[in-house]
């Protein structure tokens, strides 16, 4: 199995990530000898949603290891167990979950602060290590399947039947949504907003849905932690600044699976925004495994100079630019010139398909699969 570089605290914890991005297989190696309740067990899953209070029929007497609670959002009431557990016992739990919609609305705490909260995110680089293919990782993506040596997957097939999966199984089993229809045609549609300026007025319109049930399904993707809108960098700006959010699917896999192909659709621009989703999920999960102190925003001004990806935080301002192409010109340093004059802190990045680093105006420029593989020189 692809070693992880994700660490989890001693006490109990939260492990959220989207379905299929492998929490279940690590915690099993990493906690071989752990208590493991499967609540997508039926069997399991119902005797508990009817008596949460059970939760300690499963536990052997005076255990005091790690309890494993699979998709514990599938019966949000065991929370209030836990909690007992854990202030009554020496039990550690690790509580995963695909989505935080229903323990929300059921205004659980989250145990109060007793619990911390990581997220798992797809494969990185750093961890594929020489089985990491930029070619490969732009046009399969990075969800751990992919990836096993054990298994003999197509990823065209094995990412479609993911999509067919979050319909059926966590948007109409959970009844998120009555008509999957529109639900599926609004997926189609919000993949040709990926990596940019998002308008619900425009994507309601495209699929035939009313604006107020397209925000409805925006909450629904992220709530499942299959999408996630990157807000706009406006701390002290200088410019008029758009303010709507741009979007991503979380993996570029799952983005291009989504993605409608044919005459009218030109390669260079479904690629761009492959590449982009590339960089934003190795962001992430690089500042999540490190427990960075960074937020990830985006800057565009009314007059459309943009940055791609802006990270700012306690350690520091990083302004990043992503292009496919190898070449270097005056528009293509432009957003990244126009950021810098007005915050002259920030640490310029432009990522490109070029084989060397270099530093035209005091712009670092480097390779992209330099920057996945050795993220930490971003920082």
């Amino acid at each position: 199995m692809i070693s992880r570089n994700i660490k989890l605290p001693e006490g109990s914890c939260f492990l959220f990530g989207p379905r299929g991005t492998g929490k279940t297989q690590w915690l099993k190696a990493e906690y071989p000898d752990s208590v493991y309740i499967d609540l997508l067990d039926s069997a399991i899953h119902n005797r508990l949603l009817a008596h949460p209070e059970r939760l300690r029929d499963f536990i052997p007497p005076n255990y005091a290891g790690t309890v494993i609670v699979d998709e514990v959002q599938k019966v949000p009431d065991l929370l209030n167990e836990v909690h007992r557990l854990i202030e009554s016992t020496k039990i550690r739990f690790i509580l995963t979950g695909s989505s935080a919609r229903k323990l929300r609305q059921k205004g659980v705490n989250l145990l109060a602060g007793r619990a911390l909260t990581r997220h798992m995110h797809p494969l990185t680089a750093v961890e594929l290590g020489e089985m990491f293919d930029l070619h490969k990782s732009l046009n399969a993506g990075h969800l751990p399947t992919l990836y096993d040596s054990r298994r003999s997957v197509e990823p065209n097939e094995y990412l479609n039947a993911y999509i067919q999966t979050y319909l059926k199984e966590e948007v109409i089993q959970e009844g998120l949504t009555r008509n999957a229809g529109d639900f599926a045609r609004f997926l189609e549609t919000a993949s040709f907003s990926q990596g940019e300026t998002l308008n619900i007025s425009s994507v309601a319109r495209d699929c035939g849905i009313g604006r107020k049930t397209a925000e409805a399904y925006f909450d629904i993707v992220e709530d499942l932690l299959i999408a996630r809108r990157i807000p706009v960098f406006q701390k002290r700006a200088k410019r008029r600044i758009t303010c709507h959010p741009k979007f991503y699917y979380f993996d570029v896999g799952v983005y291009r699976a989504v993605r409608p192909r044919g005459p009218l659709d030109a390669p260079d621009e479904i690629d761009g925004a492959a590449l982009e989703t590339l960089v934003l999920q190795e962001l992430l999960a690089w500042i999540e495994y490190e427990r960075l102190s960074l937020k990830v925003h985006y800057w565009r001004t009314v007059d459309q100079k943009e940055v791609d990806f802006v990270l700012y935080g306690e350690e520091g301002l990083i302004a990043v630019e992503v292009k496919r192409s190898a070449r270097v010109t005056p528009e293509t340093l432009k957003g990244l010139k126009a950021f810098r004059e007005d915050y002259p802190m920030a640490r310029c990045i432009l990522l490109n398909s070029g084989s060397e680093t270099h530093y035209p105006d005091d712009i670092t420029v480097m390779p992209v699969s330099d920057a996945l593989q050795q993220p930490g020189i971003l920082f």
